[in-house]
């Protein structure tokens, strides 16, 4: 047979072989569970099968294949690469280059993902100075096969040139920038197990300036030299291996490599370890959660660990001697890091657990802690039972923490890290790691109530007082602004017991305020704030603010001013910690508007819709003579406009109106108006244009044909029969040529409302990828108001492309008149409210079909 045909062979045959290997070692993984084994097992087959091609081409006796990177580690994940170092021990000349690229192509033929590189031992000594990435793969070399003497000079002349304090630097240079890069939390929805704070590449951080330091090159060597405890070493085993199964079913689920835990995989994740879904409707909790809850647990263990880890190998590479202060007979300042007087601190005197956090926050020139204080203060957190709880010293040191002037939101976060906060609040502890599928929360529960906390502090930060300078200046004035924090606390405490967390929450946050001896005053301002945490914001956002009645009812559930300023501030902090993309200028405006007005009212001025009439033509009179307009400009245009018109609108919108329709009224064209929103974000567009039936339909059905967002709708008709609607939009692109899409704006939506097309078709837009994990049930609620004047039709669903549309459309065929949209978009979930009439509803089956075809458009 010719050598080539026999080289074919051999090649088909080590494939083949290959292949069977892996399918046996992933099928004993799928019965066993131990990744271990199959990391080894796939690292060991790859091994004997790179050996066999090697000797297969033949290159030269002074050649060495070596295995760096996780290969070199002795383990290979099932679509990782094979990271690969083909050692020479002098160029390569023409010969041996063939058989370089012979084997190479071999390599891949036989299916290996390889990553390869040719260097001879200089090459790889330069490159190595240069490149962090490349000295840090040496260091986890290992032979495969090949010339082991040449191997051992690359070792002896590698391990001869490494700086292992540079090393550690650069490492944890490295470690800052990654973790930078995942927004440093371990608590992100969607966790990289690789990558994110917390998980694998932490652990090989440690191993890596251990092994550089010449300190240890496994968990149980640095338990035995000290640098960590038997039991350390055992958590970090158990966590090192958890995080190396999760990623081997990562990437057996998804048939590549594959190391990020989206929503997409995390219930077939969770379903092949055995979890499941229990519970049912509001009481039910998905394998999925019961997972990540695990893995938040596991990657929380890590990072503090690892923080005791790198400080304890940091002291041993630089001895530098450490000039102690004592702050007092318990703890002192050691190069600006607390630490312990004793070894059994914690132990002898209990209360220190939480003394060193109030110390912290007396003493701000601290900036954390000794690995000493952290290791003992990660194992005595198990001293906080409910002895320790009820110790009014130790509830004096709490309340300590949450009244201190400064770094209040750093304590809790440490508290929460060492596990402290969740022992001394039990319940806070069940809801660590926990995650919110509600579409809209970006954060497990306790980070987004740190998260609501730190933005209530930022109101108290003069250098912050730009960001929200109503907060800061209504925050200023607020007595005892503490109480604020405990409310922020507990706000949330009680999510995933089922039921309506916001009543469970209260049973907690009173017991804590009888616990810690706070009066009952203050002790009702917080029960009442985390009660109706809620409130304020589906008032501003889902009811019509220019109704006396709304407020008069909103006003009756504040009571007072202190009620209510506190429920506007933690209203703000609370939507502010969901997500960044929750927030915006219009929320903010509702929230503010509503605050005021009511303000009003509890000061004994009632909110009589004559005065707010009479209030808005008078501020928007004045603004019409800054135009120098006529006198008697406004009136003809006035008399058009009803009551309802003037109160849903600002003095400022309806100037800006008056301003451009004065002398218009009565077009036969369309009117189409747009400008930069006041409140600093989107566009204001105004259209007045003689009635027509689908005119919303239309209007919308342009703005999704731009991919406009619209945050807001007044629906007006005038007594002469012509609409006048405002709609608020916004887009990416608003902020850098605005004044091009003002004009293209007005241009285009006056040339579609003169053509009178037909309305296109509602495309069926694509649901974001989390839509598509966490579908929500479509709701259509249509009911009379309070008055029964008009219907409240209350929408919510998935967000997608061409929603708004959909609905509009609807609408337009039965006839639908429109007279207010509240449109409230939370992450990926919208809710809208309509307040509509219409002849086709005085009939009950025409308003079950109506439901029933708009139940139809919700869905994809």
């Amino acid at each position: 047979m010719p050598a080539a045909a026999l080289k074919k062979q051999s090649r088909d045959l080590l494939k083949q072989r290959l292949k069977a290997e892996r399918a046996l070692l992933i099928a004993a993984f799928r019965a066993d569970g131990k990744p271990e084994k199959l990391l080894r097992g796939l690292r060991h087959s790859v091994d004997e099968v790179l050996t066999e091609a090697w000797q297969t081409v033949g290159l030269p006796a002074s050649t060495a294949l070596v295995g760096v990177g996780g290969y070199g580690r002795g383990e290979l994940f099932p679509y990782s690469d094979v990271d690969l170092l083909i050692l020479l021990g002098e160029p390569a000349d023409a010969i041996t280059r063939a058989k370089l690229e012979e084997l190479v192509q071999m390599l891949w033929d036989l299916g290996l993902e390889i990553g390869h590189s040719i260097r001879t031992i200089d090459e790889c000594m330069s490159e190595s100075k240069a490149d962090i990435t490349v000295q840090t793969s040496l260091l986890e070399a290992r032979l495969v096969c090949g010339d082991a003497i040449l191997f051992e000079q690359l070792q002896e002349r590698y391990l001869g040139a490494l700086d292992p304090r540079a090393f550690f630097h650069a490492k944890a240079a490295e470690m800052r920038l990654r973790h930078a890069k995942y927004e440093d939390t371990a608590f992100s929805l969607e966790p990289n197990v690789k990558e994110s704070p917390g998980g694998l590449r932490d652990l090989q951080v440690i191993l890596w300036v251990a092994k550089a330091a010449g300190l240890a090159n496994s968990w149980g060597q640095l338990a035995t030299r000290g640098l960590i405890t038997q039991t350390e070493a055992r958590q970090l085993m158990e966590k090192e291996r958890a995080f190396k199964d999760i990623r081997v079913r990562l990437h057996l689920h998804a048939n590549r490599r594959e190391d990020r835990l989206v929503f997409d995989v995390q219930t077939p994740i969770a379903e092949s370890f055995g979890l499941k879904t229990t519970g049912e409707g509001i009481n039910a909790r998905r394998a999925s959660e019961y997972l990540m809850q695990r893995y938040y647990w596991a990657a929380k263990t890590v990072t503090q660990l690892n923080t005791i880890m790198l400080q304890n190998i940091e002291a041993q590479l630089f001895p530098e001697a450490n000039e102690a202060e004592a702050i007092n007979e318990r703890f002192n300042d050691v190069n600006g890091l607390i630490d312990i007087a004793y070894d059994d601190t914690f132990t002898r005197q209990p209360s220190t657990v939480l003394e060193v956090f109030v110390l912290m926050t007396e003493h701000p020139h601290l900036k954390g802690m000794t690995a000493r204080t952290m290791r003992a203060l990660w194992h005595a957190r198990f001293e906080i039972d409910a002895k320790f709880r009820e110790d009014p010293v130790n509830r004096a040191l709490f309340l300590r923490i949450l009244q201190a002037p400064v770094g209040l939101v750093h304590a809790l976060r440490r508290m929460n890290d060492t596990s402290v906060l969740g022992r001394y609040l039990p319940n806070f502890r069940r809801i660590v790691g926990q995650m919110q599928h509600d579409l809209f929360h970006v954060y497990t529960v306790d980070q987004h109530i740190l998260m609501v906390v730190r933005n209530m502090r930022r109101f108290t930060m003069t250098e912050h007082a730009h960001e929200y300078p109503f907060c800061s200046q209504l925050i200023a004035n607020f007595r005892k602004s503490w109480l604020l924090y405990v409310a922020a606390l507990f706000h949330d405490i009680a999510k995933g017991r089922g039921g309506d967390h916001s009543k469970l929450g209260t049973v907690d946050a009173a017991q804590f305020c009888e616990d810690h001896a706070i009066g009952s005053e203050d002790t009702e301002l917080v029960v009442f704030l985390v009660e109706n945490h809620l409130t304020m914001s589906q008032v501003a956002q889902k009811q019509d603010l220019s109704d006396p009645d709304v407020i008069e009812s909103f006003a009756k559930v504040v009571k007072d001013e202190r009620h209510l300023t506190a429920l506007y501030l933690l209203t703000v902090a609370d939507i502010r910690g969901t997500s960044p993309k929750v927030w915006n200028a219009w929320k903010a405006k509702l929230l503010e508007d509503l605050y005021r007005v009511t303000l009003r009212v509890l000061g004994g001025e009632p909110h009589s819709a004559d005065r707010e009439l009479k209030n808005r033509q008078e501020e928007a009179m004045a603004t019409l003579r800054l135009y120098g307009l006529p006198d008697i400009a406004h009136v003809d245009l006035w008399k058009q406009l009803d009551v309802a018109y003037f109160l849903r609108h600002d003095a400022s919108d309806i100037a800006w109106q008056t301003r451009c329709l004065w002398d218009k009224l009565g077009s036969a064209t369309p009117v189409v108006k747009c400008r930069l929103a006041p409140i600093g974000e989107g566009l204001q567009v105004a259209v007045y244009v003689k009635d027509q039936p689908d005119l919303f339909a239309r209007i919308c059905s342009y703005f999704d044909r731009k991919n406009f967002s619209i945050l807001d709708a007044k629906i007006h008709t005038t007594r002469h029969g012509y609409a006048l609607d405002t709609f608020m939009v916004t887009e990416q692109s608003f902020a850098k040529s605005y004044r091009d899409i003002i004009n293209l704006i007005e241009h285009e939506i006056c040339e579609l409302l003169t053509s009178q097309a037909p309305l296109p078709a509602p495309t069926r837009g694509r649901l974001s990828r989390l839509s598509r994990t966490f579908p929500l049930t479509p709701t259509v609620d249509l009911r009379p108001d309070e008055r029964g004047q008009y219907y409240l039709l209350s929408i919510a669903a998935n967000d997608r492309t061409g929603l708004l549309y959909a609905i509009a459309n609807v609408l337009a065929r039965y006839r639908i008149n429109l007279h207010t949209a509240k449109i409230m978009t939370l992450g990926e979930r919208v809710e809208d409210v309509f307040l509509v009439d219409g002849a086709v509803l005085n009939n009950a089956r025409n308003q079950i079909q109506l439901e029933t075809d708009l139940l139809d458009a919700l869905r994809v």
